[in-house]
């Protein structure tokens, strides 16, 4: 297996793993480029097998990382995804040693995952035999990981804005993204504009333009979260029937509250 790094010079032509075979993402998958190309100036790295494949690492120093947290002197790892037939090859292990090597220097590195397996989180299971420890939450399932270098140094944490989890004053249902994921795009629109005149309910997007707004959001997963009146549902890109589920769990939950 070959692995490669993409960096400006051949953004351009190299895919970036994600919706790789998705035309609704043509979009999206621009966005994400831009976004990476700024971001290169600010340090990140983006490692990949060269496959037509979920193979790959995306970190950055963590002072510029999109995320609420405080860990200056760490690496903070955006995206780790390892999908389908290429899992239990050890090219994970492989992508997290990479990632070591080149965060020589740095505190350790950090992570954002949950306290049970959820879709675009990292597996908390895998990290903690790889030396990660879970040293702080935010509600409601997220968990910071570290795997540290420097035993000296401050632990990293969530910021306390993070642990809020909510939108003071929002209405229906409220999306709050970035461009960090080619997905996002097109169910940003198409898909929230359905929800909308399906459950007769407000949709407000939030989009977040850059790393302060990032480093001050309410939820420590910036890339896509959705809050329903104001209060977090759900960090998982949402579909009609996806909502629908939520929907029916919101309302039976209230109902039996009203009991």
């Amino acid at each position: 297996m070959n692995f490669l790094r993409v960096t400006e010079e051949n953004l351009a032509t190299e895919h970036i793993c994600c919706a790789l075979a998705d035309k609704k993402t043509n979009l999206g998958i621009k966005l994400k480029k831009e976004w990476l190309r700024s971001r290169f100036q600010e340090g990140l790295i983006f490692q990949k097998a060269d496959v037509q494949g979920k193979v790959f690492i995306e970190y950055l120093p963590a002072e510029n990382a999109w995320c609420p947290i405080d860990g200056n002197g760490y690496m903070f790892i955006n995206c780790f995804w390892v999908a389908g037939k290429y899992r239990k090859k050890g090219y994970g292990a492989f992508l997290l040693e990479e990632c070591r090597r080149t965060a020589a220097g740095k505190n350790g590195l950090i992570i954002v995952s949950s306290h049970k397996k959820k879709p675009y989180l990292s597996d908390k299971a895998y990290l903690l035999k790889k030396g990660f420890e879970v040293v702080d939450q935010a509600p409601p399932y997220f968990e910071l990981l570290v795997h540290r270098f420097n035993t000296t140094v401050p632990l990293p944490r969530f910021k306390a804005c993070a642990k809020t989890a909510k939108i003071e004053n929002a209405v229906g249902l409220t999306v709050m993204y970035t461009d960090q994921c080619p997905y996002v795009d097109h169910y940003i629109h198409s898909e929230l504009d359905e929800i909308g005149i399906a459950f007769n309910i407000q949709i407000q997007r939030i989009k977040i333009n850059s790393r302060e707004q990032a480093q001050n959001a309410p939820v420590a997963f910036t890339t896509y979260s959705a809050f329903y009146q104001g209060i977090f549902l759900t960090h998982e890109i949402l579909t009609i029937a996806k909502f629908k589920k939520l929907w029916d769990q919101l309302h039976l939950r209230t109902s039996t509250c009203s009991r």
